[in-house]
């Protein structure tokens, strides 16, 4: 077979190898094997069989289906020969007359079976792709996985289509597309491809949902295992109504009592709200007693009080303190990002709201100013005692990210995000 007319450098590969060649899986897929020559052909190449390891898998056979009923045959890679571009030649079987059936094994991988056509979450964690193919490194009679490849053009390779000059490749080294641990939510050896667990920890909630969207039931569920549940409890509070049933029906009880841990009670309500009502009975009694009955008052009713609902993670500063320390005091916190967005100036006493602060604002501004300077006053505010109805009014006028929840002093209470109310409101619709 001719090496392809580029070079791609491969690193950490493993010692001793220096001259290699790049194979397509493309090109492999359905080349006759023979043993010895071509007169003892025995079938066609219908997969490759890998097992997982660092930092590349490796080649441990080839799996010929025959149809008709007739046993796979399974060709252990040391009794493979060589790859040429008409044909595989390999040794004839050893022990016995014929290769022994194909048994798959913990750790294998078949790259027909479970790369190709499959979705894959792209390194920039972004955009969710499809494998067309699988680009291989041949050196010294072993063969290693290097690279999926997401370019249209690997899909026309798939068609024979290979040899023309436009095609292109569009590469992702293997080191960063891990299989991701499934035997909690799948029974099937199949394998979901993303990035790795620690990109995972690092990708925007809502973007995970967008993902999780896209993907069909066992992906959806495999990547969602990768999530640990502060981050799993964030991405489902994103995801669409019917994403969000789908993941839940098929959630462990302790799993789902972890996540759930980690939601707040608007949150849970808007969750609750769009699934069946057993289902919802059951999974109330995963909840602590007091946040089943605060949850069953506002599913129960539209006259639930944003006093019962509002979260205390929030920033709040005197007006006489300067931009340079506010951005310091936030960087401290601690705080998720979605506790940020605002920054909220009360007086000394009375923790009376006096003005707010758009964090992307404060940003922009010189460090020496107050943020008496910056604020914008009067804040638009809802009372405590403000139900659904009212908080949705108001997140659709202003379209704020965040709204102060005040009594009838002015003093901050706390605040409510416009996911935890406006998602509860589109779950209802749908």
């Amino acid at each position: 077979m001719a090496e392809t007319n580029y070079k791609i450098k491969v690193p950490d590969l493993p010692p001793g190898i220096d001259h290699y060649r790049f194979i397509y899986f493309s090109e492999l897929l359905k080349r006759p094997v023979c043993i010895g020559n071509f007169k003892t052909r025995i079938g066609k190449l219908t997969d490759l069989v890998f097992a997982v390891s660092e930092p590349y898998p490796e080649v441990v056979g080839i799996y010929l289906e025959h149809g008709w009923g007739k046993p796979t045959t399974f060709i252990p890679w040391e009794r493979v020969i060589r790859l040429e571009e008409d044909a595989i030649f390999v040794r004839p079987p050893e022990p016995g007359p014929t290769y022994p059936p194909f048994v798959d094994q913990p750790g294998w991988i078949l790259l027909d079976q479970h790369l190709m056509g499959r979705t894959i979450v792209d390194m920039d964690g972004r955009r969710v792709e499809v494998v067309n193919d699988v680009h291989l490194l041949e050196a010294r009679g072993r063969l290693l996985l290097v690279h999926v490849d997401i370019a249209f053009g690997g899909f026309l390779r798939r068609l024979g289509l290979g040899r023309l000059r436009w095609i292109n490749t569009n590469f992702i080294s293997w080191k960063y597309v891990q299989p991701l641990s499934v035997e909690d939510t799948i029974k099937t050896d199949k394998v979901a491809l993303s990035v790795t667990r620690e990109q995972i920890k690092e990708l925007p909630s809502e973007d995970l949902a967008d993902m999780l969207e896209e993907l069909p039931g066992e992906e959806q569920q495999a990547l969602f295992s990768a999530l640990d549940s502060e981050k799993a409890a964030e991405t489902l509070s994103e995801a669409e109504p019917r994403t969000q049933r789908k993941i839940i029906a098929n959630l462990r009880r302790g799993r789902a009592r972890t996540i759930f841990s980690e939601m707040t009670i608007p949150q849970l309500a808007g969750l609750f709200s769009i699934l069946p009502h057993d289902n919802a009975s059951e999974l109330m009694t995963l909840l602590p007693a007091d946040q089943a009955e605060r949850l069953k008052s506002i599913l129960s009713e539209r006259e639930a009080s944003a006093g019962g609902m509002m979260s205390t993670d929030y920033l709040a500063m005197s007006k006489e303190t300067l931009v340079g320390e506010a951005l310091k005091a936030i960087r401290l916190s601690q705080l998720e990002p979605g506790s940020i967005s605002y920054l909220y100036i009360v007086n000394d006493v009375g923790h009376t709201l006096l003005g707010v602060v758009d964090v992307r604002e404060l940003l922009l501004a010189a460090d020496h100013l107050t943020l008496d300077e910056i604020m914008v006053s009067p804040v638009v505010t809802a009372a405590e005692d403000d139900v659904m109805d009212d908080l949705e009014e108001i997140f659709v006028k202003y379209h704020y990210r965040m709204l102060p929840i005040v009594d009838n002093d002015d003093a901050l209470l706390g605040i409510i995000r416009y996911n935890d109310i406006m998602k509860g409101a589109e779950a209802r619709v749908q």
